[in-house]
């Protein structure tokens, strides 16, 4: 490849948040906003970033620009929950969560055994991301090793930085779906072994959540974390009161449910836990004292009636917590729209959510949730190129909203509110065009 060849220019207006914080109240000052900016990319990262004027003299001789007037530039967004193999139940009458595993999810996950079928529905699933905007993803599986074969190969063609894993689930599921303590373990090693840290590529250990694991299950999925410390855990976490009930029942020496997990080494860093949102005091700290990480799903918290996420309680404790579709309970993978979502219920408890945070939540927040930072996130030179172009004036509507926006923290509200794939023009996943929106949409 040549010189000209390996470098790639992108002019438009660009807004990230350029820094971690640990208060909603110091984003103001981390805000970045180029009005007429320049990125230059080489071999799928950063290599320069600042305004047109100060960069223009950088870019090679013959080098095309890529040019996005009246569009906004934005970092991609990350989802630190869902489930690929759930994408086709999305929508499904609603029930309450334990109700609707076994109505719903169960059945469909089951013909995720066949290879070729997974590939498809991988494809899927992989191209309903990129059409919303979301370039990195912690995505559940199944319990087939087949169903992660499937996605981390579609995923690695398609240059995404992806976190899954095969499901661990060896009791109260349907036989078909069950594994063995034994077969979890060595079945996730050499899946582990295969694919954790390919190119962008990360693995997570992944109990379901503990009513269908039984305790050595869980403890194997404790040794897998030990031998393999820079992976990750994903699993569920107090999301519905009925299921509150049958872990105590279920695990009855155990202080709490997050004890469960506790007790046999699933907290800690790169640990993610979804929902969590009926908490005891000590469980709150245990997530704070162990730097684990909350995947905050509005949209499922919603349709499936389980309850209401308190962020305020998650800032006080300064936990970490990443944005989630969580499909298929959730109702979207359009991350707009879960911030959206997520900004009215936080209104439902006399709670703020402004678009500058739901915007870091869905960037570098996300980011930081996954332990991942320091490669994605913002436009920070160095960084791997993942990143959206988003349209406000998508729609009629929108483009009518856009005549009123004031600044670019009511544009970008209006964009979580009225917004949803179609705001999506273009998305660049390392550094490549990975998905443009038609005319026609």
């Amino acid at each position: 490849m040549t010189e000209l060849q390996s470098i790639s220019a992108i002019r438009g207006r660009f807004f990230d948040i350029a820094g971690i914080v640990d208060t909603p109240s110091e984003l103001e000052e981390k805000v970045r906003l180029l009005e007429d900016g320049l990125l230059l990319l080489r071999n799928g990262h950063m290599e320069w970033f600042g305004s047109w004027e100060e960069g223009k003299e950088k870019i090679p001789e013959n080098c095309f620009v890529r040019e996005y007037s009246e569009k906004l530039i934005v970092p991609g967004f990350i989802d630190t929950h869902l489930h690929y193999p759930q994408a086709e139940i999305m929508g499904a009458h609603g029930e309450q969560l334990l109700e609707w595993l076994e109505n719903y999810a169960f059945p469909a996950e089951k013909q995720y055994k066949d290879r070729k079928y997974a590939e498809k529905m991988a494809d899927f699933f992989i191209d309903q991301l990129l059409r919303n905007g979301t370039t990195t993803a912690l995505v559940f599986c199944t319990v087939h090793s087949e169903s992660v074969e499937a996605l981390f190969t579609v995923a690695e063609k398609n240059k995404m930085r992806l976190i899954t894993g095969k499901v661990l689930m060896d009791r109260n599921a349907p036989d078909y779906l069950l594994d063995s303590p034994e077969s979890g373990y060595s079945k996730s090693k050499k899946l582990i072994e295969k694919w954790h840290k390919r190119g962008r590529l990360l693995y997570a250990v992944t109990p379901r959540f503990a009513p269908t694991s039984t305790p050595e299950q869980l403890a194997l999925a404790g040794k897998l974390r030990q031998e393999f410390p820079d992976t990750y855990m994903q699993t569920h976490l107090s999301e519905n009161r009925a299921e509150i009930k049958w872990v105590k029942e279920l695990f009855p020496e155990r202080e709490n449910y997050l004890d469960v997990y506790h007790h046999y080494g699933l907290t800690g860093s790169r640990c993610v836990f979804a929902h969590c949102i009926h908490l005891e005091d000590r469980e709150w700290e245990c997530l704070r004292d162990t730097a684990s990480t909350i995947a905050f799903c509005p949209t499922s918290n919603l349709f499936l009636g389980s309850g209401l996420f308190d962020l305020n309680r998650a800032r006080e404790k300064k936990i970490q917590v990443g944005m989630a579709t969580d499909v298929g309970g959730g109702t979207s993978l359009s991350m707009l729209k879960t911030l959206g979502e997520a900004y009215k219920i936080m209104q439902l408890q006399k709670q703020k959510l402004s678009a500058y945070e739901a915007f870091y939540m869905a960037t570098l927040g996300g980011a930081k949730a996954l332990s991942l930072d320091h490669v994605i996130g913002n436009f920070s030179i160095g960084k791997e190129a993942d990143f959206v172009v988003l349209d406000s004036a998508a729609t009629a509507l929108q483009a009518k909203r856009l005549e009123k926006s004031k600044n670019i923290a009511d544009l970008l509200f209006s964009l979580i509110i009225l917004g949803d794939d179609r705001s999506v023009f273009h998305t660049y996943v390392d550094g490549n065009l990975a998905y443009e929106r038609k005319r026609d949409e």
